[in-house]
């Protein structure tokens, strides 16, 4: 068998008979969206190394604390989702996922965007919404693939000028931060088009002066613009 869905309201623990199961691929432990369930889990068990074929693995809406460094060896790992727990930090180990191109993290209590992160080469999408991240390291430059991040809900008062070396960004959501200003070079994601896709950046709630929110509404080309007279006056 090599996808596995388990379900129920006390669900708190990972059935033992799982871990015997190499050649499982998927593992779902995640209650459905729709129902507004939250599962018991605290704690996914060391034994997780065992499934080394783990391509998707989901564990939203449960009760982590925390994620055992054995998360490390499952290098196949491609999706993983954590989002609705109450993680407020990841292990060193994570960076060796190599293959990991979705993660998703959004309401925890992470107050750091983790190190680790920065080392998954393959990362195309990343959600951290809704957490107390107050600042983005400069080696977030080093997730050139990356084109979904989302910001949002969160406790930034700035972005670092690395963010804008992310060219292949689609997606950049920084709603309800405390920005009041964006980085000179900015305006280089031309990915973000406004013109094609209103929702491919979002600036909602913060109290951003330089440049003014009419400005970044019209998008890449007029921030460009603006921060090029901004110089030469």
């Amino acid at each position: 068998k090599k996808k596995l869905k388990i379900s129920g309201r006390e669900l708190a623990s990972v059935p033992e008979q799982v871990f015997g199961l190499d050649q499982l691929q998927v593992l779902e432990m995640s209650p459905e969206r729709e129902s507004c369930l939250m599962y018991r889990m605290e704690l996914l068990p060391r034994e997780i190394s065992r499934l080394k074929n783990l391509t998707l693995l989901y564990m939203d809406s449960n009760n982590l604390k925390k994620i055992p460094a054995e998360i490390g060896t499952l290098r196949h790992l491609e999706r993983l989702t954590l989002s609705n727990n109450h993680l407020s930090s990841l292990p060193p180990e994570m960076g060796a996922l190599q293959r990991l191109r979705s993660l998703h993290l959004a309401n925890n209590s992470l107050t750091e965007l983790p190190a680790p992160l920065c080392q998954l080469r393959s990362l195309t999408f990343l959600d951290v919404s809704d957490n107390k991240i107050g600042t983005i390291p400069s080696s977030i430059r080093h997730l050139e693939k990356l084109e979904t991040l989302l910001l949002l809900f969160n406790s930034l008062e700035s972005l670092p000028e690395d963010v804008c070396l992310l060219r292949n960004l689609h997606t950049l959501w920084l709603g309800n931060n405390h920005l009041r200003s964006l980085p000179a070079s900015f305006g280089e994601l031309v990915n973000l088009d406004w013109g094609y896709n209103y929702c491919s950046c979002n600036f909602e709630g913060n109290p951003l002066e330089s440049p003014p929110p009419a400005v970044c509404s019209r998008g890449p080309g007029e921030i460009r613009k603006y921060f090029l007279s901004f110089h030469r006056a």
